[in-house]
């Protein structure tokens, strides 16, 4: 069983790099970590505690590669049991209201499936930050006791 699973959404790779900067920061500290770039159910139940990190596309929408994931989560609620989460949105605030409606619309489903944020929805705005991974890697390293209990 991994400690630590990274569910990435992704349409450009933006998202990814974030993830395998943190996986790389995890992994150096000794713990197990594996990042999912076309993850299933079997994957999000076989981590420890869980981490989404998601760009958003279209107008609010989840990347295509973790769309069918969480659309399955939604269907067959495969509850978390107060697992600890943590979700990083990824976006761009010229959006207006759509601004990181990924991250949003995941980190609901979390608490639906009765996860235990570790930390509220990290908001990453592209119009202020052009290097995502140096907001999230040091947010999710602070968050690492809380992640990993």
């Amino acid at each position: 069983m991994v400690e630590l699973g990274i569910f990435v959404g992704s349409v450009y790779g933006n998202s990814q790099h974030v993830a395998e900067q943190v996986e790389e920061m995890i992994a150096g500290k000794g713990h197990s970590v594996e990042v999912f770039t076309d993850p299933s159910i079997d994957d999000f139940k076989q981590t420890k505690s869980v981490l989404i990190i998601s760009s958003t596309t279209g107008q609010g929408d989840i990347p295509p590669n973790l769309e069918f994931f969480v659309m399955d989560l939604r269907d067959k609620m495969p509850l978390m049991e107060h697992k600890p989460f943590a979700v990083a949105g990824l976006g761009d605030s010229s959006y207006g209201e759509t601004f990181c409606g990924a991250g949003r619309q995941i980190f609901e489903v979390m608490l639906e499936l009765q996860g235990k944020p570790v930390a509220d929805l990290l908001i990453v705005d592209a119009m202020e930050t052009l290097e995502p991974e140096n907001e999230v890697v040091p947010w999710i390293e602070a968050l690492l006791p809380k992640l990993l209990s």
